[in-house]
């Protein structure tokens, strides 16, 4: 015991020194290395300890990678990150008016973190993305189609934000954001596409009121759309939302989370299909002229609880690693519209997927009614067949709203940084087009996803 604990003092005393040199001497030969010498000499570290601190106060290093790169004293540090996913996609139904679609696709997405003095931090990321509308990509999917004959592949900014986070003591976390961000609402893809990228500005706020319990609130305003006088509109569409959010650690196995948020769709009257706007999902009411029937003005409830089974090792899964058992669910009403106007889902998860050798299993009913909430937000690849094309869409398999069915997911991490994904929708419309038409369609997910 003794041994340990002199070989731990003796490591982190090394790695304040190196850490220390690093930081304010000049590029030379590390004075420290003799000191580090001395220590593989005693016995109190290994040579590979000691290779391993040498290398952590290189400039090299994470904590030097700024100023390495030429980078001014008030950036503290750059951090790269990113992923490649690549995509095998089927879509399939009963109607004989539909044709089975296979499609192979893939996502690369690449991005920097820059940490700077005062609090301050600036994030950027590129992704790949079909185009897909007179104003660019599609906000709702970062996935390129492999097709045209292996013409050359567009690669769109995803990311453009700055972040102010001016509390951070033991308790209180506060910070404010600007640009295009991931989305500041801790929501299910039924009310946010895991994808989608607001842009505008965010507010987020936690409080530690107990070591077992943590309050939350996020909030923000985003743009949608910027229209000039010339098209007619006195004020530009845009969404905003609030959210809060209560997370309980009840003991080392049980937790849970309670929340309630409530989002509007400001300018509808401007979100039509002659506007310059993405138009990717359907399921709204719309009117023969393609504008929006219903205002939007969602309230949103979620609820779920998780157990952690300790030392399992159950199919290959780590008896190490706590097997998480998660229920939840979310409901949506749309106070706006007269009808169609509720959304919910519930579901299980067994398992997470993070570590080698982890798995998880996920299986969710979900039911989306037209007007619960706005189109183009919602999940893309939750979708079913119009025979008859809806307002604002045409005849196929489509996402959006006005869907019910179920979801099935398979996660399955090979190596730390490798996994193999399958997901798979079975759904229909509630609403069909036209009435009393066959519309339960499949759509099938297969990837397999490299994070770095």
């Amino acid at each position: 015991m003794k041994q340990k604990t002199v070989r731990s003092a003796a490591l982190v005393a090394g790695i304040v020194a190196t850490g220390a040199w690093a930081t304010n001497a000049p590029a030379q030969t590390n004075p420290n290395d003799s000191l580090l010498n001395k220590l593989v000499d005693k016995g109190i570290l290994t040579p590979k300890e000691a290779q391993d601190l040498r290398a952590e106060a290189s400039p090299e290093s994470k904590g030097n990678s700024a100023r390495s790169m030429g980078m001014p004293d008030w950036v503290t540090s750059l951090k790269l990150y990113g992923d490649f996913r690549g995509r095998a996609e089927d879509f399939w139904a009963d109607n004989p008016a539909y044709t089975t679609r296979t499609r192979y696709r893939y996502r690369l997405r690449l991005g920097t973190t820059i940490t700077l003095k005062d609090d301050f931090e600036i994030g950027v990321r590129f992704a790949s993305a079909d185009p897909s509308s007179t104003v660019g990509g599609n906000p709702v999917s970062a996935n390129t189609t492999l097709q045209g004959g292996s013409s050359r592949k567009f690669v769109w900014l995803e990311q453009a934000y700055a972040k102010w986070t001016p509390i951070h003591t033991a308790d209180w976390t506060a910070s404010a954001t600007i640009g295009k961000m991931d989305s500041p609402f801790e929501i299910s893809n039924m009310v946010i596409d895991y994808d989608y990228l607001p842009e505008g500005a965010a507010l987020q706020a936690a409080y530690k009121v107990t070591d077992r319990n943590t309050l939350k609130v996020n909030g923000g305003i985003f743009a949608l759309g910027e229209l000039n006088q010339g098209a007619g509109a006195s004020h530009d569409p845009y969404f905003a939302g609030a959210q809060a959010l209560w997370n309980a650690k009840w003991t080392p196995k049980i937790e849970s989370t309670l929340g309630v948020s409530a989002f509007t769709l400001g300018s509808k009257e401007n979100l039509n299909n002659g506007a310059a706007l993405p138009n990717i999902n359907v399921g709204n009411t719309r009117d023969p002229a393609g504008n929006l029937v219903h205002s939007y003005n969602p309230v949103i409830g979620s609820a779920s609880v998780t157990y952690k089974l300790r030392d399992f090792s159950l199919l290959f899964y780590p008896g190490a690693i706590d097997f998480p058992i998660r229920v939840g669910g979310e409901y949506m009403e749309n106070p706006a519209a007269p009808s169609r106007n509720k959304g919910w889902w519930g579901g299980v998860t067994f398992g997470k997927a993070t570590k080698q050798r982890t798995w998880e299993l996920n299986y969710k009913y979900q039911n989306l009614d037209s007007d619960a909430w706005y189109e183009e937000i919602v999940d893309d690849d939750n979708g079913a067949f119009y025979q008859t094309a809806a307002i604002g869409g045409a005849a196929g398999f489509a996402g959006g709203t006005n869907v019910k069915g179920h979801v099935f997911k398979a996660i399955y991490a090979l190596t730390d940084s490798l996994q193999f994904v399958v997901t798979a929708y079975h759904n229909e419309l509630i609403h069909p087009n036209p009435p009393g038409s066959q519309s339960a369609a499949n759509h099938l997910l297969v990837d397999s996803l490299w994070k770095f």
